[in-house]
C-alpha cells in the first residue's frame, strides 16, 4: 500500500477523517479534488497554503515546509481516497443523479476495476454508496468529470490497451473451460495460465471469467467463486491463518485472490474487536490535539521510579506465594493521575476509531493502530493493578480471620481492583487507594458473610431437621446467643475503620472491658492527642458505621 510522502499531510488526513464531521468532510474532499487539478508540474507549495485550500484553515504547523508537485499529487491523491472511504456509505436513493459502480464504470471506459482503484489513489472521486443494503463504490458524473477531463490521454490509453473483442473473450472462456475441468484447477491458476498463452494480464482474463460467470450461473465456469463466502467460510479462513496455512493455499481452497482472503481475515478480525468491551472514563481534554503530547509523556519522576524499582525487596517473613507483590514501588499522587488519565486517553482514541470501522471495509493500518492503543491501555492498566496488589493483601489479612481461607479472599480482592482500575475517575483529584479500599471492603462485606453461609451449609447439610427440631433453649441462652451475635457484627463493622478510629470506638463504648465507656477527655490523655481531637474521630467513625449498618441491616441502637 502506497503511504504519504510528507508526514504533515498523513497529520491533517488523519485528523480530517477522525474529527471532521461527514458533511465537512465532503466538502473537503472536491476542494481537494480541485486543488490537485489546478497543480503545475515543477512548481513547488508551501504547505500552509495547501492546508488553507483544503480546509478554509491557515495553521501554524510546517511554517517553512514547501512541498514540490510530484510529490503533491502523490499526497493529495491519497488524501482523496482516504476522504472518500471514511465517509459513511450514501444511499443511493438520496443521490440526485445517475450512479454507476466500480464494474459500470469499469464497463463504460473500457478498463479494469484494477486500474479504477488506481486512478481513485491518483484523484478519482468514489463515494461510498449504500445498495441493496451492501455498501459499494459508486461514481457520479459531476465528481468524475473533473478527472476524466484533466487525464484523457490517459483515459484513452488505458481504454485501448483494456480493451478487449468478443473473439478474445471467447477464446479466453474456451481455454478456461477445458482447464476447469481439471480437479485441482482453481479460478487463479487458471487466469494465470491463459493469461501467459494469451498476452493478456491475469487480472483481465479473471475478470472476464468472473464477469461470464456473473451473466450465465447456470453455465458457470467457477461457480464458488462468484458468490459471497458465508460466516462460517470466513471464520474458517481466520482459524485456518491463525494455524498457519499459507494465503495462497487457502486462495485456491474458496477459489479466491490473495486480496479476497486479506480483506475476510480483515472483517473477521474487525468483528472480533467491536465485540470486546471498551469502557473508559471520558475527560473533555481528550478532544484537545494540543494537549495530546502532555499525555501522552513519559510518567512524572520516571527515573526516579525505575531507580526505586531496583531496590525493591520482599520482606523475610513474607509468603513465598506473595513475593512478586514486592517488585513494584508504590505510586506519587501525581504519577497516578498521569498514568489513569493516560490510560483512558487510549481507550478513547481507540474507541473514536472503533466507531468509523466497518468490518467489510477495514485496512489493516487501522485494525493494527487500534489494537496497539489497546495493547498501550492495558500495559498502563497492568502497572497500576501490581503498584497497588499490597493493598489487597493489607485488607485480605484483617478480614482472613472471619472466613479461614487467606488466598480465596485475595483472589476475591484481586477482582475488586481490577474493577476499580476500570471506574476510577482521576480527574476528581482522590486517591486511587482510597477508592480501592472502599471498593474491595465493600465487596468483602457483601462476599464474606456468603461464604461463611455456604461453608455452615457444607459441613452440617441438615438445616431442615434442624427446623423441625423443639428449641429447648432457655430465655438466658437465647439472650446471651443474640448478644453475641450483636457483639460479633459490631466487630466487624469495626474491622472497616481505620485502627485509631476503631480504638476510640472501643473505649468509648466500653467494648473490650465490658465496663462503662472512657470520657473523651480520658482516650485524649491515653491517646495523646486533644478532647476536641477525639470528639471529631468520633463522630466521623460514627458515621462510616452507620453507613455501613444500614448496607449490612444491623442496628447499632
Amino acid at each position: 500500500m502506497k503511504t504519504y510522502k510528507h508526514p504533515a499531510l498523513k497529520q491533517l488526513a488523519e485528523q480530517q477523517v477522525r474529527f471532521t464531521p461527514p458533511p465537512r468532510r465532503l466538502e473537503q474532499l472536491r476542494r481537494t479534488e480541485r486543488l490537485l487539478a489546478e497543480i503545475v508540474a515543477d512548481k513547488q507549495y508551501p504547505y500552509q497554503y495547501v492546508c488553507f485550500r483544503i480546509t478554509d484553515y491557515r495553521p501554524d504547523a510546517y511554517p517553512d515546509l514547501v512541498i514540490s508537485s510530484e510529490e503533491l499529487t502523490h499526497d493529495l491523491g491519497l488524501l482523496i481516497a482516504q476522504l472518500a472511504d471514511s465517509l459513511p456509505a450514501i444511499p443511493i436513493e438520496d443521490v440526485h443523479e445517475p450512479v454507476l459502480t466500480l464494474e459500470q464504470m469499469s464497463e463504460k471506459l473500457h478498463v479494469s476495476t484494477r486500474t479504477l482503484n488506481r486512478w481513485r489513489k491518483q484523484g478519482l472521486i468514489g463515494l461510498p454508496i449504500l445498495c441493496n443494503g451492501r455498501r459499494h463504490v459508486g461514481f457520479v458524473e459531476s465528481m468524475v468529470s473533473p478527472y476524466l477531463d484533466s487525464h484523457k490521454e490517459q483515459v484513452a490509453q488505458s481504454s485501448r490497451f483494456s480493451q478487449m473483442s468478443e473473439t478474445e473473450k471467447d477464446e479466453i472462456l474456451r481455454r478456461a473451460r477445458r482447464l476447469a475441468r481439471i480437479a485441482s484447477s482453481n479460478l487463479m491458476e487458471v487466469s494465470r495460465r491463459v493469461a501467459r498463452k494469451l498476452g493478456r494480464s491475469a487480472e483481465a482474463v479473471r475478470y472476464t471469467i468472473k464477469d461470464f460467470d456473473r451473466h450465465h450461473p447456470q453455465q458457470a465456469l467457477f461457480p464458488g467463486a462468484t458468490g459471497p463466502l458465508d460466516p462460517d467460510a470466513k471464520q474458517l479462513i481466520f482459524n485456518s491463518v491463525r494455524r498457519g496455512i499459507t494465503l495462497d493455499a487457502l486462495a485456491r481452497r474458496f477459489q479466491r485472490n490473495r486480496s479476497s482472503i486479506y480483506r475476510v481475515l480483515n472483517e473477521v478480525r474487525a468483528s472480533r474487536l467491536l465485540e470486546q468491551p471498551l469502557d473508559y472514563i471520558y475527560h473533555p481534554s481528550f478532544d484537545d490535539i494540543s494537549l495530546e503530547g502532555e499525555i501522552m509523556a513519559d510518567m512524572p519522576d520516571a527515573e526516579a521510579y525505575e531507580a526505586a524499582r531496583s531496590k525493591m525487596h520482599a520482606p523475610k517473613d513474607a509468603l513465598p506465594e506473595l513475593m512478586s507483590l514486592y517488585e513494584m514501588p508504590l505510586l506519587s499522587r501525581e504519577q497516578e493521575a498521569h498514568l489513569f488519565r493516560k490510560m483512558n486517553f487510549l481507550k478513547h482514541k481507540a474507541a473514536k476509531l472503533r466507531q468509523m470501522l466497518e468490518p467489510c471495509r477495514a485496512r489493516t493500518e487501522n485494525l493494527e493502530e487500534i489494537e496497539q492503543l489497546q495493547e498501550e491501555a492495558q500495559a498502563i492498566k497492568s502497572i497500576l493493578v501490581s503498584c497497588n496488589m499490597r493493598l489487597v493483601v493489607s485488607i485480605a489479612k484483617r478480614h482472613s480471620g472471619q472466613t479461614n481461607n487467606f488466598f480465596e479472599l485475595l483472589s476475591d480482592g484481586n477482582v475488586s481492583l481490577l474493577r476499580a482500575v476500570e471506574k476510577f475517575d482521576y480527574s476528581r483529584g482522590n486517591k486511587f487507594s482510597t477508592y480501592a479500599s472502599w471498593a474491595i471492603m465493600k465487596n468483602f462485606a457483601r462476599s464474606i458473610p456468603e461464604e461463611i453461609h455456604r461453608r455452615e451449609r457444607y459441613v452440617t447439610g441438615h438445616e431442615e431437621l434442624f427446623e423441625a427440631a423443639e428449641d429447648k433453649r432457655t430465655v438466658e441462652q437465647e439472650v446471651l446467643a443474640s448478644a453475641e451475635q450483636a457483639t460479633h457484627k459490631v466487630n466487624r463493622l469495626l474491622e472497616y475503620l481505620d485502627p485509631r478510629e476503631r480504638e476510640i470506638i472501643r473505649l468509648r463504648a466500653g467494648l473490650d472491658s465490658g465496663a462503662e465507656g472512657m470520657t473523651l477527655e480520658k482516650i485524649g490523655a491515653q491517646m495523646g492527642i486533644t478532647k476536641e481531637r477525639v470528639r471529631q474521630l468520633n463522630v466521623r467513625a460514627m458515621k462510616k458505621l452507620r453507613t455501613l449498618a444500614e448496607e449490612e441491616k444491623v442496628d447499632l441502637v
